[in-house]
């Protein structure tokens, strides 16, 4: 229920380098001992699935399609695929921007989508009318829009935009039938907009405090029309809100108030009564509903899995559905009349797939392919959940894929991925960038630092104020972990990150330096005085909780100096390899730069990739296929060469 910045948002939206040996190219005959091995093109020919938004309408008007966004022609575009099975429909044609689909209209074929340029993170919304063409919703320069949900009777859909100020997104009510827009709610900047009740009447939005404190306030639109706090409490409690009920009757939201893990409560909106509603060993992720209210959909984050379940409210039970393979059940989509779902399933060796289902008799049918048929599944490897110790004993989580054949006869290379953050989590799940690095031969382990999500509010504040520090040092265990293991190279173990991981890798080279044999950051901030000068606008109030959790640079810019790899480049000896998008607004290609300069001063190897088209997270599939094989051949050649 984390709602501070998070400087990353989807490492396995990465890319890369200059091209990998022949080894990565073809495809390899095997014989009943071995398994094949793939190249990075033919990892990422793999094809990316997702539905529409939620809150969004993903069924067509007729039942007949389902929204989804997808990769299929290299960059990510709208398309409306058949219920019936057969190919998707392309609704949008970009080239260039990564575009996603948000929700049909309820009462007609037009449809909303979302786009930035090159990944700056400066989205708008756009309709796509009937006769194809666009226009944009949110028009202008230097601002972000968003898809917030559509009314219980889908007359209005209503968005967030800062185009009035810069720091604080607004809640724009449009009418679905002419268009016309007015702001509904204008936001001081210190709130975060959530929810539109369904009846128009209520809306909720949420005020981080800290990292570790937050709120719910409500506005009643047929009352005072202000902010009224609702989570009056001491001391650090996080407070977070997911939706109103379908009859507009309640808000649920989630809070840690009661223990380590985040709980979802009832609030009933016209006695002010609060109700437990699911209580678990493990965070609530999320609480959503039907149409109607009759199904009920949670899931919790079980062990770095997700543990999703549909209650039927009329009759207590979890719905059961057959034809389902295993894995991770996801974006639950209902249709109007609740007969249909629409799903994704992923699995650590299986990208995700769209499913829909008969709801009365739980049948599901699996309508996209999304693994490249030239991969046979079984060359690839189910993730292991391992814990090791870390700094004072603390036990750390980490999610561990071990490459066929390795064994003490036959020893492997190793990688300790970091996740993103600060904050993030590693999760189970197909990671192309990981089953290719596998399926070379490198064991991977997806090490959770204390600071991680998922284990709980103790272990998750264990690095406030303390970035740089016993997290890294976490990670360093885990390389010593790695090299404990009979079936790994003890002389080969590397370490990789995306953002708050490519810092993390980094300050390993830096402060650690002989802990790793080569290092690989992904966009990772390397001078935090000038990141968190240079946070965006945009961010508002989160830039506030961010702050408490890193340190405000106007008072802690020491601190951050004394953690930063940049102004300690001098000690990194090993191999590096940097990789950068020239439009990321998070942190900014100048880092790279100057890291980059200095640590080739030392004599040091340093290989260094920059992307012209993308952000903060690699959208474009050739530029994941190219970040991949220079991933590998740095391995090969600083790691696997030793």
């Amino acid at each position: 229920m984390r709602r501070t910045a998070c400087l990353v948002s989807a490492f396995a939206l990465l890319a890369g380098l200059p091209a990998a040996p022949a080894l990565a190219q073809e495809a390899t005959s095997a014989s009943a001992e071995q398994h094949r091995t793939y190249s990075a093109a033919q990892f990422f020919q793999t094809t990316s699935y997702g539905l529409a938004a939620a809150g969004g309408h993903a069924f067509s008007p007729d039942g007949s399609h389902v929204l989804i966004s997808s990769d299929r022609s290299g960059v990510f575009n709208a398309y409306a695929l058949p219920v019936a099975g057969g190919e998707p429909v392309p609704l949008t044609s970009s080239t260039d921007n990564a575009t996603f689909a948000v929700s049909y209209f309820p009462n007609d074929g037009r449809v909303l989508f979302t786009a930035d340029r090159g990944g700056d993170e400066l989205n708008h919304v756009y309709v796509r009318n009937e006769d194809g063409s666009v226009t944009d919703l949110t028009p202008g320069n230097n601002l972000k829009a968003g898809f917030l949900g559509w009314s219980g009777d889908g007359s209005t859909f209503y968005l967030t935009s800062n185009a009035r100020n810069p720091q604080a997104f607004d809640i724009v009510a449009f009418d679905a039938s002419t268009l016309e827009s007015r702001i509904l709610f204008e936001n001081s900047g210190e709130f975060f907009p959530s929810a539109v009740s369904p009846d128009g009447r209520w809306i909720v939005i949420d005020k981080a405090n800290t990292s570790a404190d937050s709120d719910i306030y409500l506005v009643d639109l047929l009352g005072s029309g202000e902010p009224e706090l609702i989570t009056e409490h001491e001391g650090d409690v996080a407070y977070g809100s997911y939706e109103f009920t379908p009859d507009s009757a309640a808000l649920i939201y989630g809070t840690d108030e009661n223990g380590e893990w985040n709980q979802a409560w009832r609030r009933d909106l016209s006695t002010g009564a609060v109700t437990p509603l699911v209580q678990a060993d493990w965070d609530v992720m999320f609480v959503t509903y039907s149409p109607s209210g009759r199904y009920q959909v949670s899931a919790l984050n079980a062990d770095a899995s997700t543990d999703l379940t549909i209650t039927d409210t009329t009759t207590g039970r979890a719905v059961t559905l057959d034809g389902v393979p295993d894995g991770d059940l996801s974006s639950i989509r209902f249709n109007d009349d609740e007969s249909r779902i629409a799903f994704a399933v992923v699995s650590d060796t299986s990208p995700a797939d769209v499913f829909v289902a008969d709801l009365a008799t739980g049948q599901a049918q699996r309508l996209t392919q999304a693994l490249n048929p030239e991969i046979n599944e079984s060359d690839l490897v189910e993730a292991t959940i391992v814990r090791y110790e870390g700094e004072g004993g603390v036990m750390i989580p980490g999610v561990l894929y071990r490459p066929r054949g390795a064994s003490a006869e036959t020893p492997v290379p190793a990688i300790v991925l970091v996740h993103g953050g600060p904050g993030g989590q590693s999760r189970r799940g197909y990671s192309a960038m990981i089953q290719h690095l596998v399926n070379h031969g490198y064991a991977v382990l997806a090490a959770n630092n204390r600071g991680s999500s998922g284990y709980g509010k103790t272990f998750f504040h264990m690095d406030d104020r303390a970035h740089g520090e016993a997290d890294l040092r976490d990670i360093v265990a885990g390389g010593q972990w790695l090299r404990d293991q009979d079936w790994v190279a003890d002389d080969q173990v590397a370490v990789m990150g995306g953002s708050y991981g490519g810092y993390i890798t980094a300050a390993a080279l830096a402060f650690h330096p002989e802990a790793f044999e080569a290092g690989i950051n992904i966009f990772g901030v390397t001078n935090w005085v000038r990141t968190l000068e240079s946070i965006p606008a945009w961010w508002g109030a989160q830039r506030d909780a961010l702050f408490d959790e890193m340190g405000d640079p106007a008072t802690d810019a020491e601190r951050h100096r004394r953690i930063s790899p940049l102004f300690h480049a001098d000690n990194i000896v090993r191999p590096l390899l940097v990789v950068q998008g020239a439009n990321d607004p998070r942190v900014l290609q100048v880092e790279s730069d100057e890291l980059v300069a200095a640590v080739r001063a030392n004599g040091t190897p340093v290989e260094y990739v920059i992307f012209p088209d993308e952000g903060h997270g690699f959208r474009g599939r050739q530029n994941r296929i190219t970040a991949q094989e220079a991933y590998l051949a740095f391995l090969n050649e600083h790691v696997r060469g030793n």
